[in-house]
């Protein structure tokens, strides 16, 4: 099930979210000051590409208060836009009964585009 749900959402959209996080990564790691919101690009969009089965965690690194400064400075600069596209076509998946399965992928890049730092993908 989780293959037929992933390549579904391959097809009727995923690559194209996909190719706008890489777009937006390789623009950001252009810049030195960009590289680590570039690298979360490429996580957003690894797990854009094949978001079935997949678990979003906290991870166990020590990076102490780095994260939550990073995640601030993310926030302002574009997670919050990145968020609403995945609220907005979320809730529009889930108006009906075949878009909810897509409706809940959408939720959890959600949750992963608005704070990304701190978290990792299983």
């Amino acid at each position: 099930m989780r293959i037929i749900g992933n390549l579904v959402w391959l097809i009727f959209g995923g690559i194209f979210i996909c190719l706008e996080y890489l777009i937006a990564g390789v623009v950001m790691l252009l810049t030195i000051i960009g590289i680590p919101w570039g690298l979360q690009c490429f996580k957003l969009a690894v797990l854009a590409l094949w978001p079935f089965g997949r678990e979003i965690r906290e991870s166990q690194q020590a990076t102490g208060c780095l994260n939550t400064v990073l995640n601030i400075i993310w926030i302002f600069v574009g997670g919050i836009w990145i968020a609403l596209t995945h609220l907005i076509f979320g809730v529009l998946l889930a108006i009906t009964i075949i878009g909810i399965p897509f409706a809940n992928q959408h939720f959890k890049l959600m949750r992963l585009s608005f704070t990304p730092f701190g978290k990792e993908i299983v």
